[in-house]
């Protein structure tokens, strides 16, 4: 048995859709499982025990050839990515993302069965089954554990999974013997792709001082290298020392100290779902994506006051008020976390 999962993006994403992996694996023990990525994402995926093989898709370049006109180049890459996926000759693909270009991948891949999970953008016509997106939206990653109990894959531990390697361990390491006590770190997580997803930016360096002198933890800020400038505002405006590696990590360093830390709070990203995953005292923060209520974790939490408008996805009806996450107050926050920290994981 070869299996294709298709999941191109992005770091929650994948995060969320990583239990399929073992569900697989217990399913089909000696299958090939095989994961299309980004290159941006792989390293989420190249150490899972689980998985033999992950194939990239390098869409972003091929978006840039696009934009060119370097139409030659383009055609020429996707042959030789078909080519390296029909060599595979693959027995099933599952399209865990539902859009018309994973749609297409999975398609290219030549896999005689092909599933896809809440198929839309017309991506359903190429496939030979389409699962919807079911289960309950208030669970976190509830759609995957809806396909893995569909397809009558082991789902009695659905479990988030993260692996990185040694060289991971001993960046965190090194960081935590020169910057944080013995006390502990918290990992603050302010970053992610839309604005309508973002705390307020000047609650953050309150926020900073207040977990040091509150909960007598070190404050550190993770991010990309696009939210430098960011986390420099942030980082100049506390009033206590903040430990600023936003840009500074590579992706799976960021997620060993995240393993690592005491405590973290962040906004609807990525990296935060990766604390839920490590089991890490974990506080969300939400306002205009559907929140997952329920995390699965005692030690783990959202923030979430919902209004009318919510939740408003990609399109924000207040004109830049943002007002859902206006109401989480930093003493709100300080609340919870004080509570998700007493709790056992």
């Amino acid at each position: 048995m070869k299996i294709l999962v298709v999941r191109l993006s992005a770091i929650g994403d994948i995060v969320f859709a990583s239990p399929l992996i073992a569900a697989l694996r217990r399913a089909y023990p000696q299958a090939h499982i095989a994961w299309l990525a980004q290159p941006e994402y792989r390293a989420l995926l190249d150490r899972h025990p689980d998985l033999d093989e992950v194939v990239v898709c390098p869409l972003g370049h091929w978006r840039r050839l696009w934009r060119e006109r370097r139409l030659r180049e383009l055609i020429s890459e996707i042959a030789a990515l078909r080519t390296t996926l029909r060599e595979r000759r693959f027995d099933l693909a599952i399209d865990l993302q539902g859009l018309l270009k994973s749609g297409a991948l999975t398609r290219l891949s030549g896999a005689r069965e092909r599933i896809g999970l809440g198929s839309r953008e017309g991506s359903r016509w190429l496939m030979t089954r389409t699962i919807d997106r079911g289960g309950d939206p208030r669970r976190i990653g509830s759609e995957y554990l809806y396909l893995a109990q569909t397809l009558g894959l082991p789902a009695d531990d659905f479990a988030m999974a993260v692996h990185y390697g040694e060289a991971e361990v001993d960046f965190a390491d090194r960081i935590i013997a020169e910057h944080a006590p013995s006390a502990g770190f918290a990992v603050l997580c302010p970053f992610t792709t839309r604005p309508q997803k973002h705390w307020l930016e000047e609650r953050w360096a309150p926020l900073a001082a207040r977990i040091q002198t509150d909960l007598g933890l070190t404050p550190v800020v993770l991010g990309g290298p696009a939210d430098r400038e960011a986390a420099t505002r942030i980082r100049d405006a506390a009033d206590v020392p903040l430990l600023d590696l936003a840009g500074r990590t590579s992706l799976m360093e960021a997620a060993a100290l995240i393993e690592r830390a005491s405590l973290l709070i962040g906004v609807d990203t990525g990296l935060g779902h990766m604390g839920i995953a490590f089991g890490t005292p974990s506080l969300l923060l939400f306002g205009s994506t559907c929140p997952y209520l329920d995390t699965t974790r005692a030690n783990a939490r959202v923030l979430y006051h919902k209004l009318d408008c919510s939740p408003c996805k990609r399109r924000p009806t207040c004109d830049g008020a943002f007002t859902c996450m206006r109401l989480i107050t930093i003493d709100e926050v300080l609340d919870a976390a004080r509570d998700v920290l007493g709790a056992a994981p």
